[in-house]
């Protein structure tokens, strides 16, 4: 059979490219080359428990909000989500001192101004920049560091503003403001947590795709796209199988999307050259724990701990871990007491150096990635050996002793806990070096660093948090850029 859209990589901008289209009459089929659809947005199991992997919260969901009208159009809206505290959705410690990140352009700037009193006018400045977000010609060159540090003369209260930007790569030298401040922005307005997992949300849309007669097909590791006749005809697996299509759409990687295509006449060399050495975001490193029942009253906020105020370099320092987020999930067993929590911190590839030619096993299958990134032996596959252990051992330790200055004695309410890589993050994603957020955007080159969703070869087309923005908005955003680029499907 032969499908008017191919869909390759099932994260959230291709589940939302492939419910649009299917919605729209195509026949589409979904490729997707683990077990199960979701990519950064799926759950694991461990137990009777889920735990989430990319998804902790969202911003701008109520009405009027950017995300209010795109949810409710793809069905997302309905799900049950809970609005964080208003007077601090985000609460950041440095230090000692915990300041609230409150919601509400005015009340942000506001309480800030609480702990800053001769930063007032320069904070409403700043929430102005976020009520009225510039344009991508207007910012996207511009050094978001250098816009802080020259707005606010208090170095805290950038690191301040800056802290709970853990959700993106902060780096000094390169962010730029236009992914800064979008990246800001809608969780001042308002920000959410799913009562439940990301799975609520993947089920949400493949279930939405199969009732308009789409079809997934996981398992199906695309390794080799064919071109003819300057188009693409054909995704093609490692066991043979070939699926034939008139549109393919990948929600991959683009380094990984491009050594798909072995022999193409309309890619070259400059511009293979230049996706190739497209830089990475860090990887995260992850430690899910189960709490003992009834031992901590569940908190409606995030809360970001820092050692030191060096928010923009505390992932470079090798004293151990510098920040942590922590994310608590809502009780889902009418309980006022948390069960489960996360806590995140950037892990530079260069810690997973040693095991890179190493991969997971899952309960059937071995998980690879690309032939062209990684190649690995019967030898590698599996356990990745005790010092790789012992090295999460001790970050997770790290982790739970940093949270422990605002969460007092959580060592002790740990049931179980659970720990992941940027490893894990590229075995299961096939994200280069388990990158959080996809390509680095770099404001000394935004229009090389950013991409379109279109691509050399007419009929193929990127989508997913690489090109723009990343995060539920970022992607939710490109997805619907790559539609319009694509068959002129567009938000509503």
């Amino acid at each position: 059979m032969k499908y008017d859209v191919i869909v390759i990589g099932s994260g959230l901008g291709g589940l939302i490219c492939a419910r649009q289209l299917a919605q729209s009459g195509r026949s589409v089929l979904v490729l997707e080359h683990q077990r199960q659809p979701g990519g950064c947005l799926q759950s694991y199991r461990r137990g009777n428990l889920e735990f989430d992997t990319g998804l902790h919260y969202v911003g701008g969901l109520a009405e009027g909000q950017p995300l209010h009208d795109v949810f409710e159009e793809i069905g997302l809206l309905k799900l049950p989500w809970q609005r964080l505290d208003a007077n601090g959705f985000d609460q950041i410690t440095i230090g000692r001192q915990t300041y609230p990140l409150a919601e509400g352009f005015e009340n942000f700037a506001d309480t800030l101004a609480s702990f800053f009193p001769q930063q007032h006018n320069a904070l409403k400045q700043f929430v102005g920049l976020l009520r009225n977000l510039p344009s991508f010609e207007e910012s996207s060159h511009v050094n978001a560091y250098d816009y802080l540090t020259s707005l606010f003369h208090d170095p805290l209260l950038v690191n301040v503003i800056s802290a709970a930007a853990m959700k993106m790569e902060l780096r000094r030298e390169s962010l730029p403001l236009f992914n800064f401040v979008h990246g800001l922005s809608s969780y001042v307005q308002s920000s959410w947590r799913l009562k439940g997992s990301g799975n609520l949300i993947v089920n949400s849309l493949v279930n939405d795709i199969k009732a308009a007669g789409g079809e997934i097909c996981c398992g199906a590791e695309v390794r080799r796209l064919e071109e003819q006749g300057g188009k693409i005809v054909a995704a093609r697996c490692p066991n043979g199988r070939m699926f034939e299509g008139s549109l393919f759409i990948s929600d991959v990687h683009p380094q990984l999307t491009f050594s798909w295509l072995k022999d193409s006449n309309l890619l070259k060399g400059i511009f293979r050259r230049r996706i190739n050495t497209l830089e990475n975001t860090f990887g995260m490193f992850t430690v899910s724990l189960v709490l003992k029942p009834g031992e901590l009253p569940y908190f409606n906020h995030n809360k970001y701990v820092y050692r030191k105020a060096n928010v923009w370099t505390f992932s470079e320092d090798v004293g151990g871990v510098g920040g942590v987020m922590v994310s608590a999930r809502v009780p889902e067993d009418g309980t006022e007491f948390v069960r489960q929590i996360d806590l995140l911190t950037p892990m530079p590839w260069e810690m997973c150096h040693h095991w890179e030619k190493t991969t997971v096993r899952t309960s059937r299958s071995t998980v690879r990635t690309s032939r062209s990134t990684v190649r690995t032996s019967r030898s590698t596959i599996g356990r990745r050996g005790e010092i790789y252990e012992l090295q999460k051992e001790r970050m997770a330790d790290d982790c739970i002793r940093l949270a422990e200055r605002v969460i007092p004695g959580l060592s002790k309410m740990v049931e179980k806990r659970y720990t992941s890589t940027p490893l894990t993050w590229r075995d299961y994603t096939l994200s280069p070096c388990g990158s959080a957020f996809g390509v680095r955007k770099d404001s000394r080159a935004p229009l090389l660093t950013m991409l379109s969703p279109k691509t050399p070869i007419p009929n193929l087309f990127l989508t997913g948090q690489s090109l723009v923005l990343h995060g539920l908005e970022g992607v939710t955003r490109t997805a619907f850029n790559t539609l319009s680029a694509a068959v002129g499907i567009s938000e509503k």
